[in-house]
């Protein structure tokens, strides 16, 4: 069963999801690993304060768990 991220979640909980995820994050220019916002922040407001798509992002990192 694959795994579903969802753009309330915060960068901390999917972080722990996978090592993949940061890799996916940074793609977006994202450096969520050293943020203390990724603790509380959502992925949603993080996309908003950086302008990216936040949609575009929730599709890149639940490839990772596709089967």
């Amino acid at each position: 069963m694959s795994q579903k991220i969802t753009k309330e979640m915060t960068f901390h909980q999917v972080l722990q999801m996978s090592p993949e995820v940061a890799t996916v994050l940074g793609q977006f220019n994202l450096g969520c690993v050293g943020c203390m916002g990724a603790m509380s922040e959502s992925i949603e407001q993080g996309a908003k304060v950086h302008g990216l798509d936040v949609d575009e992002i929730i599709t890149a990192l639940n490839a990772i768990f596709k089967d």
